[in-house]
């Protein structure tokens, strides 16, 4: 029999605050925040790509910065804000972001989109792009299979106010 100290639990209890509502979760350890969050909390906006953090589609931010949720367990962000796709816009009103994709058409499948706005929000927020240059640099973790690039880096520079 083994010793009971070494063994794991089935479940382990977390805490999230996602897109400002406070969760509790019975998980088992192993849980990604991307099953998290697709399984449990039914926030499927978050997109399952490649499950191995190269493409980027799973981008969430997690307390203002952006995270791969399919490499994040979600037993290590207990007591985290984490803000999904779903959490951008406010009172029915699109963020910036969501609004310039779709001035852009910066986006054809859709399917990296909410991976590519997230991702492009928390670019904003670290204010370290300052040209299309580097905001091409700086999104290069997150693919789009259908070259929707050009109309991505425009979307982020009208966010950003640039031309």
């Amino acid at each position: 029999m083994a010793d009971a100290a070494n063994q794991i639990p089935d479940r382990i209890p977390i805490n999230l605050v996602v897109n400002g509502v406070r969760h509790t979760l019975d998980l088992v350890p192993w849980t990604t925040l991307l099953d998290a969050l697709r399984d449990h909390l039914e926030l499927t906006g978050t997109k399952k790509g490649c499950d191995h953090g190269q493409c980027g589609a799973c981008t969430v931010l997690i307390d203002g910065r952006r995270v791969n949720s399919c490499l994040t367990l979600a037993v290590m962000k207990d007591g985290a804000e984490i803000t999904t796709i779903e959490g951008l816009a406010k009172d029915l009103t699109l963020h910036p972001l969501q609004q310039a994709f779709i001035d852009h058409d910066a986006f054809q499948c859709g399917y990296c989109t909410p991976g590519q706005i997230c991702s492009a929000a928390g670019l904003l927020a670290e204010g370290r792009a300052r040209d299309a240059d580097e905001i091409r640099e700086l999104m290069s973790g997150n693919l789009c299979r259908c070259g929707a690039y050009p109309n991505i880096v425009a979307a982020i520079q009208q966010a950003m106010g640039r031309p």
